[in-house]
């Protein structure tokens, strides 16, 4: 491509497809747990290791998303995305064939370390192919496809569990159909050379910190009701799959609906949306500690939904404006590690405050919300300073060929 090409809709709809592949370590394997634990049953620590396989890659990219980033910087968007998606397929389909549970569980680890420069990069490269509403349009697109990419890649875990355990991991191949295409529609963007002497601009740490905290709570937060729901229900007497994925569906509609508020909003200054997504979360996780019938819950889990979708968009265009192209890489890997590193403790934090008792789950549920309503007045003391709308952001580089 020439030095001013402009990325259009197949560069879209491929970034897209891409960010929803790092869903899979998520939730593909979830439905065959139970199968897989049994397979291997007779090894020691299994009962602990099988859980790890499922939660290990989140842990990953919260650790080294940074790292991605900080590459991405240094050798490149595209190269690295194109080298991480070849390691997501080979370690993605590796537990087709391997053994040990041990060894699952080392693929896992590679599956998190490429899922974390997947993540990085797609992101990154949005911010350098788009601007302005364009962007903003993506970013919340991109909060729509991966959660209903993680609703679909359930159930197709959960019909192709039906023919063994094993078989869900036959979707990871999905990256070796990525590559060509990759190659052939993204080039790496290019920004002008600074004058010879000129120092390097230093990292905004004192405006990405309260966007990185933030990010982190909100990470907390998109995994409480997908986590937490179905052992609410149980204490409501509700067993039934079909009422919980009800619930469940209600939540994922509030996320689509929240996302897809964003483009209205974005013209607000961020810190008023995040407030408002904070204290909309807030509302639906008080309503979800306090009522006892199934369609209430439904609602308050979809109030919490529209909350966390309005949260995710605004907080990524908000590092987008904060730094130039050269920082892009650096910064989305801060705010990959944040929102991973708020999934994984998430779970771990209500089982502190339940203490393992789940009569304790509606108080927990009512500390997180209660947290979630003051983090409302608290980002509009966090960003003051900020009176931007939520989709500033700095000129877009020039597009280079391969």
């Amino acid at each position: 491509m020439n030095n001013h090409a402009r990325a259009g809709s197949a560069q879209a709809a491929l970034l897209l497809f891409c960010s929803c592949l790092p869903v899979l370590g998520a939730v593909l394997i979830a439905p065959v747990l139970p199968r897989m634990q049994a397979h291997f049953a007779d090894t020691p620590g299994a009962a602990v290791l099988v859980p790890v396989a499922l939660t290990l890659p989140a842990l990953v990219i919260a650790l080294l998303a940074p790292l991605a980033g900080v590459l991405a910087d240094r050798i490149g968007r595209r190269r690295l995305l194109l080298g991480s998606m070849l390691l997501y397929s080979l370690c993605g389909v590796l537990p087709l064939w391997l053994d040990s549970l041990h060894l699952i569980v080392a693929s896992r680890a590679g599956i998190g370390l490429a899922e974390a420069g997947i993540m990085t990069c797609c992101t990154t490269l949005m911010g350098d192919y788009f601007d302005g509403r364009r962007r903003e349009r993506l970013f919340a697109l991109q909060m729509v496809v991966t959660s209903l990419s993680a609703a679909l890649f359930m159930g197709l875990g959960g019909a192709l569990g039906e023919h063994g355990w094993r078989t869900p991991f036959v979707l990871y191949a999905a990256g070796l159909v990525c590559l060509p295409l990759l190659a052939l529609l993204l080039w790496e963007p290019q920004v002008q050379v600074r004058p010879a002497g000129h120092a390097s601009e230093r990292f905004a740490w004192r405006a990405l910190s309260p966007l990185y905290l933030l990010t982190l709570l909100a990470g907390v937060s998109l995994f409480i009701v997908p986590v937490q729901a179905g052992y609410r229900l149980q204490l409501l007497d509700i067993h039934a799959p079909q009422q919980i994925g009800l619930v469940m569906g209600a939540n994922q509609l509030g996320v689509l609906l929240g996302a897809l508020s964003f483009r209205w909003l974005s013209r607000q200054p961020a810190a008023r949306v995040l407030a408002l997504g904070f204290a909309i979360a807030g509302l639906g996780g008080a309503l979800m500690a306090y009522v006892t019938r199934l369609e209430l819950m439904a609602l308050a889990v979809l109030i919490n939904g529209l909350g966390i979708g309005l949260l995710l968009p605004t907080l990524i265009t908000r590092v987008m404006a904060c730094v130039g192209f050269e920082q892009r890489g650096r910064a989305t890997g801060g705010f990959t590690a944040a929102i991973f590193a708020g999934e994984f403790a998430s779970p771990l934090l209500v089982l502190a405050i339940t203490t393992g008792e789940l009569s304790h789950l509606p108080r927990a549920l009512l500390l997180i919300a209660l947290v979630q309503l003051i983090l409302a007045p608290l980002c509009l003391l966090l960003l003051r300073r900020s009176s931007r709308p939520a989709t500033s952001a700095p000129a877009m580089p020039l597009g280079d060929g391969h």
